[in-house]
């Protein structure tokens, strides 16, 4: 399953919803997604988020997912049948593209399950796998005076692209039917 295609980014997050009970396909290259920078330096607290707006010389250019396992339950949840239950996660993404960190979250109605001690193993199988993730960088494009193209978000023509850390939501809907695990993710 290509992954790239199904994880629907911050945008039904952000505006603090999630959106019907489906997977939607995403292309976060076209995605319109209001952002945040992450501070990176020491001065005050480390991994704050400030705000950032983008001069008019500049672009976004989304994170690409290259590299994302699907989360494995595997025996850690011993149970044989569980309806669809989902977990989310706030990811971390340095501007190397690594995942630096994932925070379980449980403040918006469909992610409450993931407070539940009887679905810690979930969340657990959600970081275990997201730890792995490998993205292209989000980064900021600085083009040229007079020089900024259509389409901001392709650094293609930056005199010069300064890769980002960036926060991402997902969601992780897991279910076992007769022992049998699945996952969604958006």
């Amino acid at each position: 399953m290509n992954l790239r295609l199904l994880v629907l980014v911050a945008t039904s997050l952000l505006c603090g919803c999630f959106g019907p009970q489906q997977l939607a396909r995403v292309d976060t290259r076209t995605e319109n997604v209001g952002h945040q920078r992450l501070a990176v330096d020491g001065g005050g607290d480390a991994g704050a988020v400030e705000s950032y707006a983008l001069r008019p010389g500049e672009g976004y250019r989304m994170p690409q997912l290259n590299a994302a396992p699907d989360p494995v339950l595997g025996d850690r949840d011993p149970r044989r049948d569980l309806a669809p239950t989902t977990v989310c996660l706030q990811v971390v993404v340095s501007a190397e593209g690594t995942v630096e960190r994932s925070v379980p979250l449980a403040d918006r109605s469909d992610c409450a399950a993931g407070s539940a001690p009887e679905n810690r193993a979930l969340v657990e199988a959600a970081q275990e796998a997201v730890a792995a993730w490998r993205y292209v960088p989000a980064a900021v494009c600085h083009f040229a005076p007079g020089k900024v193209p259509d389409d901001r978000g392709d650094c293609r023509d930056a005199e010069r692209v300064e890769p980002v850390a960036v926060s991402l939501f997902y969601a992780f809907t897991f279910e076992i039917v007769h022992g049998q695990h699945t996952v969604k993710t958006r």
